[in-house]
């Protein structure tokens, strides 16, 4: 079955299949390991992750993994990857705070200046994967020791601080004890999710990403799918540096340098396929839960840093095998 037929299939058999195939389903076991490891983390700090504080910050810090993990998400629906995904955040950051300091702009327009700013990088990387016909992780790596350079250049390794109060008591507000930056995040999950649902250019994403040969015969343009997702890529890393100037009422040159790992483990831990054609937005934001469980655990007990991203970086390596038995599995049956 492809990626179109994956997301436009309707439901056919009895109730009881329909159960049993959204049990044995990857979100579903996602979300389970979910609960169980923060019902076990509960415990194990004696209800402390259950304390109004202690909630709130855990989903404030769970935003931007959630917008970077979508971020790279739609980069590998097409089959390819997005390695400047984490430094374009902490470059659109770096800037959006200058021109609120430094060029006296209001924060109304220096936040669609960072969004602007990401989706243009995005762009640019589509254009130069299409133009030069390179493998677009060579071309996101040269992108991101470039964006790494300027974001630097923006101002050497001084810090941005007291750039807008308004929108630093954005990042702090809640609704009802959820953190706006949270509702955020999962408004653009769903935004993302309609794009690949609902809309022509989201499925021609997907149709490339499974079969560029079959979508180049239905008329779909494989080099605009590129363009799109890279573009798009970039639009949600310069989302992600507005929750992060919102939420941290602080920015460096330093923003971004450990989001790479985190944007490669929340969608390939969530079941999307590293040869492209299939996405999962509820698997992915369920994923990055998980690796915030796992920074809130090394945090509370005083794990070697090393130690979790060798965990991580194992259950990702873990993951990406069993994608590929699956798929090996797959053509064997088709």
């Amino acid at each position: 079955m492809t990626a179109a037929e994956t997301l436009t299939a309707q439901p056919v058999a009895a109730p009881r299949r329909g159960w049993r195939r959204t049990v044995r389903g990857s979100e579903f076991t996602l979300v389970t390991i979910a609960l169980i490891g923060f019902v076990a983390l509960t415990v194990a700090t004696d209800g402390n992750m259950l304390t109004a504080g202690t909630l709130a910050a855990f989903f404030r810090f769970l935003a931007v993994p959630m917008v970077i993990g979508l971020a790279q998400m739609t980069v590998l629906a097409i089959g390819q990857m997005n390695l400047s995904v984490g430094v374009l955040t902490g470059f659109c950051a770096m800037v959006s705070a200058w021109l609120m300091l430094a060029a006296g702009w209001p924060a109304v327009l220096a936040v669609p200046g960072a969004l602007l700013l990401g989706a243009l990088v995005g762009l640019v990387n589509g254009i130069l994967v299409v133009r030069t016909r390179i493998n677009a992780f060579i071309v996101t790596l040269a992108t991101m020791t470039i964006v790494d350079g300027l974001r630097y250049g923006v101002n050497g390794p001084r810090t941005y601080q007291d750039y807008s109060p308004g929108l630093q008591r954005l990042g702090q507000a809640s609704v009802l004890g959820i953190p706006v930056v949270f509702i955020v995040a999962v408004l653009v999950a769903v935004a993302v999710w309609l794009f690949f649902a609902r809309t022509v250019a989201g499925r021609h994403l997907l149709a490339s990403g499974g079969s560029p040969f079959a979508a180049r015969l239905s008329g779909v343009s494989n080099d605009r799918s590129i363009l799109v997702a890279h573009t798009v890529s970039g639009l949600l890393a310069g989302v992600a540096a507005v929750l992060t100037l919102a939420q941290s009422g602080s920015v460096n040159a330093t923003i971004g340098d450990d989001l790479l790992l985190p944007s490669f483990a929340a969608p390939i831990i969530g079941g999307v396929a590293l040869a492209g054609g299939v996405v999962s937005v509820l698997g992915t934001s369920v994923a990055a839960f998980i690796v915030r469980l796992v920074d809130v655990t090394q945090a509370q007990f005083g794990i070697n840093r090393r130690w979790v991203d060798l965990i991580v970086g194992a259950v990702v390596l873990g993951a990406v095998l069993v994608g590929a038995v699956r798929q090996r599995l797959s053509r064997r049956s088709s």
